[in-house]
């Protein structure tokens, strides 16, 4: 199974092309590696739709070193970090982790990112990989004078283990490691490094991000992999995965001129706090979005790519794909894209997606598409 919407995505990076603390292992197991926000990255092992299967069905790893992490010490609000983030984060427990954004003075996403509470005044940022340098600089700007601010990012390797087995495999080498619940964090004993790990994921079944010194990672990565069960995966299963789950993705759903709120991401803003970009977000709520994102399923096999068209009932333009793909579990094409909100399109509603000479007809779809998976179990 090919993903041409991922490799057009990753064909745009920047050169040099960085490396993971993992690249040598990737290319001893003889993966298609492509560039990807600046980083060389295995787009495949085996194939997207068996890795796809390994991690519906069994146990997958995921070389996610590309990732950015920052540490910030201080209190939430007096060290700048809350205006910078529009969730919640001054009344976290810890050991808990937050998903949200951080935007701009016109109100678009800088990024999105998840916050990590370690300790009372102790934070971890986990931002995307191709923004890690503006993200760096951002946060550098707005955070107090007297905060610690470091950016670990290239001494932090990090490997996500997912699926319905991934609690069963980390067992193994992990004492306590069942006791993690969803969206939370803890300090545990791993090859006898204390490391970070968390459970978030990013693919609709129970996973675990595990963040690892980065000179040793590739020694993790080897040791994962000596059970049979455990098989590597690339960025063409991760993306299908998502994509089923109808999360969205920076550069994609998510960009320095899209907002959270016509991302569909309001959930995570916390308007009873001041934050960065809040004056442009209260005033679109009030003068009523321009556009909105939706998810829609098509009615056979032909899955919508990034930059196709959308159009009404009536097969008038309204709107652009921002990813797509066969999803493997419904047997149809999903997507996500922006449509012009002043259409007051509802779930269930028929609309089409191509273009002029070759529209496919597809079903406006409530996300996540991919309803049964292990992600809380």
């Amino acid at each position: 199974m090919s993903n041409p919407q991922v490799v057009q995505s990753l064909s745009m990076s920047e050169h040099p092309l960085k490396h993971t603390p993992l690249y040598e292992e990737h290319l001893a197991l003889k993966a298609r590696m492509v560039p990807f926000g600046g980083w060389e990255m295995p787009l495949q092992y085996d194939g997207i739709l068996t890795e796809y299967e390994y991690t519906r069905r069994g146990v997958a790893i995921f070389d996610t070193s590309h990732m950015g992490e920052f540490m910030v010490e201080g209190d939430a609000v007096q060290s700048g970090l809350d205006r910078v983030v529009t969730q919640s984060i001054k009344d976290m427990p810890i050991k808990s982790c937050r998903y949200g954004t951080m935007l701009n003075s016109e109100g678009g996403v800088m990024d999105d990112l998840i916050v990590f509470r370690l300790a009372e005044r102790k934070w971890m940022i986990v931002v995307n990989g191709a923004t890690m340098e503006k993200d760096a600089q951002h946060f550098s700007q707005y955070i107090t004078p007297k905060t610690i601010f470091k950016n670990i990012s290239y001494q932090t390797g990090k490997i996500d283990v997912q699926g319905p087995l991934s609690r069963e495999i980390l067992k193994t080498f992990i004492h306590g490691i069942e006791k993690l619940d969803y969206y939370t964090l803890d300090e545990f004993i791993l090859l006898g490094e204390k490391v970070i790990i968390s459970r978030t994921g990013y693919t609709g079944e129970l996973g675990y991000e595990i963040f690892f010194p980065w000179e040793k990672t590739a020694l993790l990565w080897r040791e994962l992999l000596k059970n049979d069960k455990v098989r590597p995966a690339g960025l063409g299963a991760r993306d299908v995965l998502r994509t089923e789950m109808g999360y969205s993705l920076y550069g994609h759903e998510l960009s320095e001129t899209i907002s959270p709120l016509e991302a569909g991401l309001e959930k995570f803003i916390d308007f009873q706090k001041d934050f960065l970009g809040k004056e442009v977000l209260l005033k679109q709520k009030g003068q009523g979005l321009k556009r909105k994102i939706i998810g829609f399923v098509s009615e056979n096999r032909r899955s919508p790519r990034q930059d196709y068209k959308i159009f009404s009932r009536d097969l008038k333009e309204m709107g652009v794909v921002t990813s797509g793909t066969f999803s493997p579990s419904l047997n149809r094409g999903v997507g996500l894209g922006f449509v012009d909100a002043a259409m007051n399109l509802t779930s269930g509603e028929k609309i089409y997606f191509g273009d002029e000479k070759n529209a496919v007809g597809c079903e406006i779809t409530k996300r996540p598409f991919y309803k049964n998976g292990s992600l809380k179990n």
